[in-house]
């Protein structure tokens, strides 16, 4: 199933975020991952591109999400793809009925290394892929807007760019003031963006996970996110619960206000999305 059907649909849902493993020999194990979110019955499951990685990892991930009838998203990267990987890849991907594909350029390597440069934005890749194939492709974007953009202006161009190029929804990066979301809602409207967006949620559950997640995606940490690390940081248990509480209290506010879709980044923990679905099945109805 298209994942632009999924989000016409006027009821609340789910879905989760897993990465592949660092080598074949582990793919068992994400295997497991997967049989443990199955039964949480997620509206669709995404499966990035590890950095530094082969794109069929991805490929090999997303064929186990399908196997559980479950839709699955494939990542695929700019600095990792030239056309003839994306070239590869689609024909896979189509070969084994995967209909969705989430379009991102990637992160730049630190070394500062030479990247694959067929694709310069993501918009690039989007447009090369809608066309060729009958994918549902997806974008990303970030609430607080991204670390590159100069201005908030020049992100909802970015964003616009990817809609012309074919894109049907986007996914956001991590959030975790919803006042951040709405108003980036707002600045979309303004422009007459009118694309879906899956509110993209980071259950955090250590005290590291905070600040790095909050560096890597360029978020605010709002107070009361600072003051869970201060407070139970040096706890394991009680980070942990703090953290899928937050999650929680974010996904139940965003579901009061009429966002439909959010997507847990569950950094392959299936343990936390359970916890979440179990705190939220009355809500969403299952």
């Amino acid at each position: 199933m298209k994942i632009s059907e999924i989000l016409r649909r006027d009821r609340p849902s789910v879905s989760f975020e897993i990465f592949p493993p660092k080598s074949f020999q582990s793919i068992d194990e994400t295997e497991r991952i997967i049989e443990k979110l199955a039964p949480l019955s997620p509206s669709f499951i995404s499966v990035t591109c590890r950095a530094g990685s082969t794109a069929d990892y991805t490929l090999r991930v997303a064929e186990a999400v399908e196997s559980f009838g479950i839709p699955a998203l494939a990542h695929l990267t700019c600095v990792s793809s030239d056309k003839a990987d994306a070239d590869r890849l689609t024909r896979s991907l189509s070969e084994h009925g995967i209909e969705n594909v989430l379009v991102l350029r990637g992160d730049l390597p630190a070394d500062g290394s030479a990247v694959k440069t067929d694709f310069p934005h993501a918009s690039d890749l989007i447009a090369y892929i809608h066309a060729r194939g009958s994918f549902c492709l997806g974008g990303a974007c970030y609430p607080d807007c991204h670390p590159e953009s100069r201005t908030y202006a020049d992100d909802i161009g970015y964003l616009r760019m990817k809609a012309e190029a074919g894109a049907e929804f986007l996914t956001t990066q991590m959030f975790f003031d919803n006042d951040i979301y709405y108003a980036f809602l707002y600045r979309m409207l303004r422009a007459g963006i009118d694309l879906p967006v899956v509110a993209g949620i980071m259950p955090v559950t250590n005290a590291r996970q905070i600040i790095r997640s909050a560096e890597l995606s360029g978020t605010v940490l709002p107070p009361r996110m600072r003051a869970i690390a201060d407070r139970f940081g040096d706890d394991a248990a009680a980070t942990r619960q703090a953290g899928i509480a937050y999650a929680t209290e974010q996904i139940i506010d965003l579901f009061a206000h009429g966002v439909n879709h959010v997507h847990i980044y569950t950094m392959n923990r299936p343990e936390t999305a359970a916890a979440i679905m179990n705190n939220i099945s009355d809500i969403i109805g299952k």
